[in-house]
């Protein structure tokens, strides 16, 4: 039986809003690794308790500090992880939002941590460096307690010999030995306590020692009392910034559970909306006895989409039976043979205008699930949670959502199960809104099935006219499934049977009603053929005619599908070609780019070489025109020296063949040099100061020198 509401909250659509960018934050930050959320180790009760008797200056216990201690730790290093996440990123604390936002306001006072690290042990025990007085006390009582136990054992060892048995006790701190013997027994040294044949002794010399033993206990107690009111004095200081610290991570618990949810069972963020983003997100506001506004408009925009969506539980189930089986060896080979049942996920597109949707089909069908999967999506969705779908999900905001689901038969209220169900439909209508999400299982059953059929029309048709934004309802009234002919706000869905093998397969066929197989199925069952016969005969032509209509449907409906998974294939294929076409064109511009500015490069490369070839030349040119000019000059000098010689040797003797010595070379001028060009052997020249002609016998181009002979 479920209750009457499936859940019902205060929260507004910008609640819904923030609860979502809350569980995208903790998403972010198990996907980035290094902010995580883990606060297992922290004990918030032990905490509250110590935040409590801090405020009231009650001493805290050890185990309540080392609470506190782990709270301000995980809180440090959590703060700390933060900070140094966004020194490599800045962009991060806008991704964490809000959550980076409450973690950078921890206030952690890192010098009580380390007076609680230095006071309490970590198994809760105040350490002995606590105070110099709680060590001097500890000392005093393990010494009294050896002196204590070596007297007890010298005892039993000097009068062993003399009792039957000896039994030595601690009771409430005072040595004592329990004598048992035949005959009543008297022991030096001892104060004897005897009745009957057991017999109590204590050593006489113990009782000092005990009553020493206990007075050092008692400043032991009163040591620590000291340091653990020291110890809550400095948490009191503190305990508004450790109070908050608290009820921070508190929420930053829950919004990890609810992304840690979501990620383990593959959840998909959804999308919520405000239909009408000019009305109130409150419920209140909402209300169908309000008149003051008007009636919402019929066409407002909105759309529920629920790609592929599980049932949580079932989910749940599944899985833990999968673990289960793959840790009992026995168990896994048994369910490899058998194989685990994959939930069937359930599609749900529903657009503006549909407002009522009827879901038919067989018992055991899965109708039911259907419904729960929506209304938990929903509630999911509004509460921050992750809706367990495989692709992105837009769903309406809805501010209740209203479930009549299951046999609601009271005894004690002498209620029927036809009666129940009124009561919860009527209720239902009283309290739902113009935003409510309505869930109706079986409706119209229970009584007379004419009755039935004509209240549950006339309910949708209320529903659809004046009621919430969504009415989903199942039924086995054949009479609403033709409610989508007269009503565009209405919408047909059934449960898909497989009449081979004679049991349903869990999947949503939208746009076509369900028919019977109660007769198909009786007939495959090898029911007598006269009882077949009589049931169709009874059931009418009619509605047999109406079957295969619905049959017919059925078929083209599943040739609709496959065809369209088929293009849906094809069309992912031609979108992968497309994608790979682009790639190809962009790699070949690429490619051509390269080779263009490669050809670039070259030309440049091969100008500059030439560039670097003529300069060179011409700088050769210019050196070789400069040697030159110098040899012209050298030529010049040659001249005159050598007309000189000439002149000399005409006073001496006549002019005859020279030697050819260094001596007898004639140098030509520079100038004249440059004005004609340079002599080879065998030319004959004029020379102007001699007034005669010779013959060119030798050039020394490198020395600017030549060898003549003058003719007579």
């Amino acid at each position: 039986m479920e209750q009457d509401q499936l859940w019902s909250q205060n929260q507004t659509y910008e609640d819904s809003l923030k609860l979502l960018e809350e569980t995208n934050a903790a998403v972010e930050m198990h996907n980035h690794g290094s902010c995580r959320l883990h606060f297992g180790h922290i004990d918030a009760m032990l905490v509250q308790t110590a935040i409590q008797n801090a405020r009231r200056t009650i001493p805290v216990t050890g185990y309540e500090a080392r609470a506190v201690l782990a709270l301000l730790q995980s809180s440090d290093s959590l703060q700390g992880d933060l900070k140094a996440t966004l020194k490599q990123d800045k962009d991060w604390y806008s991704r964490f939002m809000p959550l980076s936002e409450v973690i950078m306001e921890f206030v952690v006072n890192r010098s009580l941590v380390k007076v609680i690290e230095q006071v309490i042990d970590e198994d809760g025990s105040i350490k002995d460096s606590a105070s110099s007085e709680l060590k001097k006390s500890r000392q005093q009582v393990q010494v009294l307690e050896r002196k204590v136990q070596q007297l007890m054992e010298s005892l039993i060892r000097i009068e062993r010999s003399e009792t039957s048995m000896l039994e030595v006790n601690n009771i409430d701190g005072r040595w004592c030995i329990r004598v048992d013997s035949g005959q009543k027994t008297s022991f030096k040294g001892l104060l004897l306590s005897s009745s009957g044949v057991g017999s109590t002794v204590e050593p006489l010399s113990a009782v000092p020692l005990n009553d020493e033993l206990q007075q050092a206990r008692g400043l032991v107690a009163k040591a620590e009392a000291e340091v653990l009111l020291t110890l809550t004095k400095k948490i009191q200081l503190d305990v508004d910034d450790i109070e908050n610290i608290l009820n921070s991570l508190v929420q930053l618990d829950v919004i990890n559970a609810r992304a840690t949810y979501g990620l383990s069972f593959g959840g998909s963020n959804p999308h919520i909306f405000l239909p009408d983003r000019n009305s109130s997100s409150t419920a209140q506001s909402l209300t169908r006895n309000d008149n003051s506004n008007g009636p919402l408009p019929n066409n407002r925009e909105w759309i529920l989409h629920l790609p592929k969506a599980y049932h949580p539980l079932l989910l749940q189930s599944h899985r833990e039976n999968s673990q289960k089986s793959k840790e009992d060896v026995a168990t896994s080979v048994a369910a490899l043979d058998k194989g685990q049942p994959q939930p069937v996920p359930v599609d749900f597109l529903v657009s503006n205008k549909t407002h009522v949707i009827v879901i038919t089909g067989p018992n055991t069908g899965g109708k039911t699930i259907c419904l729960k999967t929506v209304g938990l999506a929903a509630m999911m969705a509004k509460s921050g949670l992750y809706v367990l779908a495989s692709e992105s999900v837009q769903i309406p905001w809805f501010d209740c959502v209203f479930a009549d689901i299951g046999d609601e038969q009271s005894l004690s209220q002498s209620l029927s199960t036809f009666s129940g169900h009124l009561k919860q439909i009527s209720n239902i209508k009283l309290q739902s809104t113009r935003q409510s999400l309505v869930l109706l299982d079986e409706v119209g059953a229970g009584t007379n099935p004419l009755e039935g059929a004509a209240l549950g029309m006339s309910l949708l048709e209320s529903f659809a006219q004046d009621g919430c934004l969504l009415t989903i309802a199942t039924t086995h009234h054949g009479e609403l499934k033709t409610l989508k002919y007269s009503n565009e706000a209405f919408e047909n869905a059934c449960m898909e049977f497989d009449e081979v093998n004679l049991k349903p397969t869990y999947k949503v066929l939208w746009g076509i009603p369900g028919r019977s197989n109660a007769i198909n199925i009786a007939e495959r069952l090898r029911l007598p053929s006269v009882v077949i016969d009589t049931a169709r005969k009874l059931y009418g032509s009619s509605s047999a005619e109406i079957d295969e209509v619905i049959t017919d449907m059925e078929k083209l409906k599943q040739d609709y599908h496959k065809r369209l998974t088929e293009a849906q294939y094809y069309l992912i294929q031609s979108r992968r070609l497309h994608s790979s076409l682009l790639n190809t064109r962009r790699k070949i511009t690429e490619h051509s780019t390269t080779l263009r500015l490669k050809k670039l490069r070259d030309v440049s490369d091969s100008a500059a070489m030439a560039r670097s070839i003529l300069h060179k030349n011409v700088r050769e040119l210019a050196a070789s025109a400069k040697k030159t000019s110098q040899h012209n000059k050298a030529i010049e000098s040659s001249h005159v020296s050598t007309t000189n010689s000439l002149h000399t040797a005409s006073d001496d003797k006549k002019p005859t063949i020279t030697d050819r010595s260094p001596s007898d070379a004639k140098k030509f001028d520079k100038l004249s040099a440059g004005r004609f060009a340079v002599p080879k052997v065998g030319d004959t020249v004029h020379v102007s100061s001699l007034g005669k002609k010779v013959t060119i016998l030798k050039v020394d181009s490198s020395k600017g020198e030549v060898e003549v002979q003058v003719e007579s």
